[in-house]
């Protein structure tokens, strides 16, 4: 068999790992061909690619990014686009694409797959890890990790200067990072966009605090919201190619009014791109070499349609069209657990 395979979406640490995991199984296991697709579903719609091999997979365990390179091309919003990826995909005599991203690219792989029969396998990477059928996916840990330490570095200047910090992490629709960093770090307070916040609850619990102790740490999701969003708005965003808004700034905002509102000296700090580089932690690199593991499996015994998911610890095939439908929030329970350390 000749196997295509693409990184689309953002970039998270655990990409190359899976590319090795693919080559290293399909060639050595089965002998198969594999080639890369450049630049994400950009490669295919342009045709650029190049062949892989087992020499240029050696060391990537350990490497961040993705040695394919990425892209949030969305080919359904491209003049005869998906035309072209069915095209090419013919032409270059491929049997099959093992796609590796999140909600934006396996949604893609799983509208072609439905409409075309498209024979494509999908393996779930995000740091926010809201995809739905997996207990995680890989880049998550990594991501907690990168904010956990640096949320325990501004533990120290708060205390020091008695100030307020707000760290701004990344989630555009679901809070794991900021529950899990939150929680990890012994955040004081913690927002997330499934739970809109009122500005004067929040401020409530930071006055009732500094009753007690002189600095807090206030951890928010780049796409929390405010229940009533007339004072402070974010302005001037941007979409991308999946229509999502260009995050990024409500952690400036929430300093603005906290510092307003409590007389407390306050300062933000966004991580913003630092969570998704670097290498994987070990979790990651063993969750992506799993996952690519079983994606090889699934494209050799024809099971298309299908994204390889971690459920307990078994690595299992879903459907990915149920996998892309509906994203994975922070749950009630898990968030409850972390309002019990607020204040």
């Amino acid at each position: 068999m000749h196997i295509a395979i693409l990184t689309g979406g953002g970039d998270c640490p655990g990409l190359n790992p899976a590319i090795r995991a693919v080559v290293r199984h399909a060639m050595k296991s089965y002998g198969h061909q594999v080639t890369g697709i450049l630049n994400g579903w950009q490669g295919l719609i342009e045709n650029q690619y190049r062949p892989l091999n087992m020499d240029m997979v050696s060391g990537l365990l350990t490497k961040g990014g993705t040695i394919l390179g990425t892209s949030r091309t969305n080919p359904f919003k491209i003049q005869s686009a998906p035309e072209k990826i069915l095209k090419n995909f013919k032409d270059n005599s491929f049997d099959a694409l093992i796609a590796i991203g999140g909600e934006d690219t396996l949604g893609v792989a799983s509208k072609l797959y439905r409409e075309s029969e498209f024979p494509v396998v999908g393996i779930p990477k995000t740091i926010d890890n809201d995809l739905s059928g997996t207990d995680y996916t890989f880049g998550f840990y990594t991501a907690v990790n990168i904010a956990t330490e640096a949320i325990d570095r501004l533990h120290s200047t708060a205390e020091s200067h008695h100030r307020i910090m707000v760290v701004e992490v990344m989630g555009r629709h679901a809070g794991w990072i900021a529950v899990y960093a939150g929680l990890a770090s012994g955040a004081d307070l913690i927002l997330i966009p499934e739970e809109p916040f009122d500005i004067e609850e929040v401020c409530a619990i930071l006055r009732k605090r500094h009753k007690r102790r002189d600095f807090s740490i206030v951890v928010v999701a780049e796409g929390a919201t405010p229940k009533e969003t007339k004072e402070f708005t974010l302005k001037d965003y941007k979409l991308d190619d999946f229509d999502h808004v260009c995050l990024g700034g409500i952690g400036a905002l929430l300093a603005r009014e906290i510092e307003n509102r409590l007389d407390v000296q306050t300062r933000y700090t966004i991580l913003g791109h630092i969570q998704r580089g670097g290498t994987p932690v070990p979790f990651d690199r063993i969750l992506a070499t799993r996952y690519g593991a079983k994606a090889v499996e699934l494209v050799v015994a024809g099971d298309f349609g299908k994204m390889v998911a971690l459920q307990g610890n078994k690595i299992v095939a879903v459907d990915m069209e149920k996998a892309v439908k509906k994203l994975k929030t922070v749950s009630k329970e898990i968030y409850n657990l972390a309002k019990i350390f607020f204040g």
